[in-house]
């Protein structure tokens, strides 16, 4: 019998709360979404951890799973990957 091949997935280098509030950050400065400059990535780089609060929060309503999620995955591990998130965003 052959073992089992590990399954392999990609990872980020990055906290989820950081890219979380990345992405906030981008949607306020950028001409694409909301903002006003045509190339926002100095910006962001320079204000992102002023949306920590907010990925924060955003990072807390997703500890729970919808519906649908949970019919589709396990949820104990969803949560459970959640709250790591919620604990290494306090560490930024």
């Amino acid at each position: 019998m052959k073992p089992d091949k590990e399954i392999e997935m990609d990872v980020a280098n990055t906290a989820l709360a950081e890219r979380i509030a990345r992405a906030l950050a981008g949607l306020d400065h950028s001409a694409n979404a909301d903002g006003v400059e045509a190339s926002a990535s100095v910006s962001v780089d320079e204000t992102w951890r002023a949306y920590l609060e907010r990925a924060d929060a955003v990072l807390r309503t997703m500890r729970e799973p919808s519906q649908a999620m949970a019919r589709s995955g396990d949820a104990a591990v969803w949560a459970t990957m959640i709250e790591t998130a919620i604990t290494e965003s306090e560490a930024l």
